[in-house]
């Protein structure tokens, strides 16, 4: 199971981050080069544990649909998003905040599986993990982008 992690230096609190990163709309804005939009469940403001969402957004030029629910929520430090269904297998998504002198580092591990066994392996290694980790890092910034121009 491939699993990407990645680490953002963010200057605000890390309350502020922890509400961006589980934030609707936010999240729209954030993956707007995929179109990513809520089309059922929570479909505004902020997620909290139990809460499901379904995405809609264009991967690969294909429209596909995600849902996701919340797990685990530990204000402002954590919290676990899962795939209940969608194009992967699974995925786990965990969403952790550690408070620094002059912001947060915003650390998130997502960790997939995908379809068709073998083949999903073999898909996994020659493009969808560099893809799933550019859409994680693109995210990341333009959350750090949002937050640091808060006022």
């Amino acid at each position: 199971m491939p699993v990407i992690e990645h680490q953002q230096f963010i200057k605000a609190s890390v309350e502020v981050c922890f509400d961006l990163a589980r934030n609707v709309d936010i999240h729209t804005q954030t993956t707007s080069k995929t179109k990513e939009r809520a089309v059922s469940g929570v479909t505004e403001g902020l997620l909290k544990q139990g809460d499901t969402v379904t995405w809609e957004a264009f991967h690969f030029g294909i429209k596909q649909r995600l849902t996701a629910k919340v797990t685990l929520m530990e204000k402002p430090h954590k919290f676990v998003d899962v795939m209940v269904k969608g194009a992967f297998h699974s995925f786990v998504h965990t969403h952790q905040f550690i408070e620094k002198t002059g912001g947060t580092i915003m650390i998130d591990k997502f960790q997939f599986k995908s379809p068709f066994g073998l083949i999903g392996v073999v898909v996994d290694k020659i493009f969808l993990e560099k893809y799933m980790r550019a859409f994680i890092v693109y995210r990341a910034k333009e959350l750090k982008k949002i937050a640091e121009n808060m006022d």
